[in-house]
């Protein structure tokens, strides 16, 4: 899923979440035999309804009129803007709902979004950490209302945690969040003890990991602590918070994963979909700022989910 006008989302000279982030996706799939394998979508905006679905209308209306007025930013200082970013937000949104109807409806056994703005750390009413809307989330209660989908596991593997997913969520039974991330590291949240509340106590799972982390470290909690959540949760459908910012040449994050380490973990979630949601999966671009690493790491993740599709 991709649209030309999430370029459009302009955050300025030397931002890392900047336009050219999608050109190095497409510059390093183009060409390649994975792209034999892709059908290439063009998402529409997403609805007021799905976006007002985790976010409240007044935060909505705040972003809209915000990004059209021109100023240089919404809310914190790094979640720059311009009058084309409400616009990419909303197809940022609707690739994910795109993904989702490919999935669930059959046309594709998995599906992967290309867009940005990202989303994971956008609360219900506040833009930070580069997010307007929180597209994974909405994407996750989408699949709710409009198929019926009881149970959505979304794992999120970016450096940085998902806090604004884990909100959104945080006292909901129904969707389990897990997060693999750096820890301490921005935004500071995501502890260990941070598991839920009332009835959603236990489904969420935070593996905060040092700075210097290894493919093996990450190998090790999924088989101890992520295996045995899904096993137990037994999803419906498998949602992906993908950033690639944990890869070693990042100039954002301190853990050290290789390319091949994003197809890894692709490949052990894609057992987990195929013994508990008929192979669902649905991947969304969150963060990576090494565009050379990012390229090579999505094509990665891109062999590994045509790999289990076969």
């Amino acid at each position: 899923m991709h649209h030309c006008d999430c370029a459009r989302h302009d955050t300025g000279p030397g931002h890392p979440e900047r336009a050219e982030r999608l050109t190095a996706i497409d510059r390093a799939i183009v060409g390649y035999p994975v792209s034999q394998h892709l059908r290439f979508l063009r998402p529409e905006p997403a609805d007021h309804c799905w976006i007002e679905a985790i976010h409240t209308p007044d935060y909505h209306r705040y972003i809209e009129e915000t990004c059209l007025s021109g100023k240089g930013f919404a809310d914190t200082g790094d979640t720059h803007i311009s009058p084309d970013s409400y616009r990419a937000a909303c197809l940022a949104a609707g690739a994910a709902l795109r993904a989702v109807d490919e999935v669930l409806t059959g046309r594709a056994a998995a599906a992967f979004s290309a867009a940005r703005p990202p989303g994971h750390h956008a609360r219900t009413e506040a833009a930070m950490g580069f997010c307007l809307f929180n597209n994974i989330a909405i994407a996750a209660r989408y699949a709710q209302l409009e198929y019926g989908i009881r149970r959505v596991f979304i794992l999120d593997w970016d450096v940085h945690h998902g806090n604004g997913t884990q909100e959104a969520f945080y006292a909901e039974p129904s969707v389990f969040f897990c997060s693999f991330h750096q820890h301490p590291h921005y935004p500071g949240t995501g502890a260990a003890w941070e598991t839920g509340t009332g009835n959603a106590k236990g489904t969420t799972l935070n593996i905060p990991l040092p700075a210097g982390s290894i493919r093996s470290d990450y190998q090790s909690a999924f088989e101890s602590r992520v295996q045995p959540a899904l096993d137990a949760f037994a999803p419906e459908l498998i949602l992906i918070s993908a950033g690639f910012d944990a890869h070693r040449d990042d100039p954002l994050g301190g853990v050290l994963l290789e390319d091949e380490d994003f197809g890894a973990m692709t490949r052990w979630l894609l057992e987990s979909a195929h013994r508990h949601c008929g192979g669902r999966i649905v991947s969304i671009l969150e963060g990576g700022y090494n565009l050379d690493a990012l390229g090579r790491s999505v094509r990665t993740h891109l062999e590994a989910l045509v790999a289990g599709a076969e």
